[in-house]
């Protein structure tokens, strides 16, 4: 199974991107799934998380209101869109899969709940 995240790119602070990670190899449907990001010098961090029907979804505060996780099983994808951005947003962006323990609510916030992780994308905003 492979996760790939694209989508990424270079655009103004105020401007908007949507990222997205296909999987292959198999469905992801029964999965929960994350995105992450980290800057450079920076530990991974969380960004937001989606149930596996797409109906509970979760965020980091620093991306609540602005960033919005969705998904479509039927095309194996999930997506980031990320609107009024801002160059703290500035990182390499992951998507990961929580293949084994379910939908935790605020615990999709820890990385070590996800057991399976994609490349990344790099996003950098401009000021």
């Amino acid at each position: 199974v492979q996760l790939q995240a694209s989508g990424g790119g270079l655009v103004q602070a105020g401007g908007s991107l949507r990222l997205s990670c296909a999987a292959s190899g198999r469905t992801i449907s029964s999965w929960s799934m994350g995105w992450f990001r980290q800057a450079p010098g920076k530990e991974r961090e969380f960004v937001a998380a989606i149930s596996r029907s797409g109906a509970r979804t979760y965020y980091a505060d620093s991306v609540k209101g602005r960033f919005t996780v969705s998904r479509d099983n039927a095309k194996n994808t999930v997506y980031l869109q990320m609107n009024s951005l801002k160059p703290e947003d500035t990182a390499v962006y992951y998507c990961a899969a929580d293949t084994l323990m379910g939908w935790g609510n605020n615990l999709q916030g820890a990385k070590e709940r996800y057991d399976l992780w994609g490349q990344g994308t790099q996003v950098t905003v401009s000021s």
